[in-house]
């Protein structure tokens, strides 16, 4: 994961943007002001119940796209609309924290969701919960650089969530937007 970008990484983006935010709204401690902690990454499989092979080629991507090893989840109880019954193998996830979460977090602003057609900018509003943490879905892992389209024979969908403690949604609306976050206007 190399860091040459013509603009300055995500993380000295966050440093000046979260020196700015506290002289702005009063907070005097560093440690009361808003950090991103992690990064969770998630892939749910449907189709994982009918062929199981599908899933490690899944688990596969997600580890190409973290640049750690994803962790299988089971099914916590049975659905039978959705044919699928406790401690079946349904999904992928990872957490990213530190150096990954920083490069992944870049490569997301800077080339992958630029990559989404017909993009317009991200929900400003509806992605975020009352802690202040964001929520983001992508249709497709092939928006990313490291997957293989040769190799990609179903796309699959990815869910990120970016963790942000000490925060209000307002507070972390404008961290991330700060730090170069495509969102539409309010």
């Amino acid at each position: 994961m190399s860091e040459a970008t013509l603009q300055k990484p995500t993380r000295e983006r966050y440093a000046e943007v979260l020196d700015e935010l506290c002289k702005q709204h009063g907070i005097t401690n560093r440690l009361a002001a808003p950090r991103i902690e992690k990064i969770c990454l998630n892939m749910g499989v449907g189709r994982a119940v009918q062929d199981s092979n599908i899933l490690s080629v899944v688990s596969e991507h997600l580890t190409q796209l973290a640049g750690q090893k994803s962790t299988i989840t089971l099914a916590r109880k049975s659905v039978s609309n959705f044919r699928s019954r406790q401690g079946m193998k349904i999904g992928a996830r990872v957490t990213l924290r530190g150096q990954r979460m920083w490069g992944f977090l870049d490569r997301l602003i800077n080339l992958a969701i630029p990559r989404i057609k017909d993009f317009r900018g991200l929900g400003a509003r509806s992605g975020f919960d009352k802690q202040g943490c964001y929520s983001l879905g992508l249709r497709e892992q092939a928006l990313f650089p490291e997957v293989v389209l040769d190799r990609l024979e179903h796309n699959q969908g990815l869910h990120v969530n970016i963790v942000i403690r000490n925060t209000t949604p307002d507070l972390s609306f404008e961290l991330l937007k700060g730090i170069g976050m495509p969102f539409r206007e309010r």
